[in-house]
């Protein structure tokens, strides 16, 4: 098993409180909303919504995955930070084991610096393609930017 580690850092104007208000704490309601293209829903299955819940992301038909569970690790909105774990899903192909943690940090120009640390723990001898891996980086980023670009035009949303 290895550990395949990628840092990300992301800039924004919108402040860290409305971009973890949006991204992650109602995920579940504005991604489906934003993006129906590429998510269909986002259901918490099991608990809350706070740590240990499950939640259940369906794609839209006719994606490279149909679904995918992850379990909330960390959940702390004083911080801004949220870890989760992929444990099931066709994204997994049973090759790897994946980790996530965000955080959302002030800037001194009001806005926001954001750093996503991904983890992929690869399963026996399994090997996971570089372009699996910038694939999935360039998913979260746009899927970033369209959330970011929603703040900036509904500047009275999530403040």
């Amino acid at each position: 098993m290895g550990v395949i580690t990628y840092t990300d850092e992301f800039t924004s104007p919108i402040p860290p409180a409305r971009l973890f208000k949006a991204l992650v704490i109602d995920a579940h309601i504005l991604i489906p909303k934003l993006l129906p293209q590429a998510v269909k829903s986002i259901e918490i299955i099991q608990g809350d919504g706070g740590v240990g819940s499950i939640r259940q992301i369906t794609f839209a038909e006719g994606g490279q995955f149909s679904a995918v569970k992850n379990r909330i690790d960390e959940l702390n909105e004083k911080t801004y930070s949220y870890k989760y774990t992929v444990i099931e899903g066709d994204a997994l192909a049973d090759k790897l084991e994946l980790i996530v943690h965000v955080q959302f940090e002030a800037t001194e120009e009001g806005g926001s610096k954001n750093k996503m640390t991904t983890k992929y723990h690869t399963k026996d001898d399994a090997v996971i393609k570089e372009e699996e891996i910038k694939a999935s980086k360039e998913m979260v980023l746009g899927m970033y930017k369209v959330v970011e670009g929603y703040l900036l035009q509904n500047p009275d949303a999530y403040a």
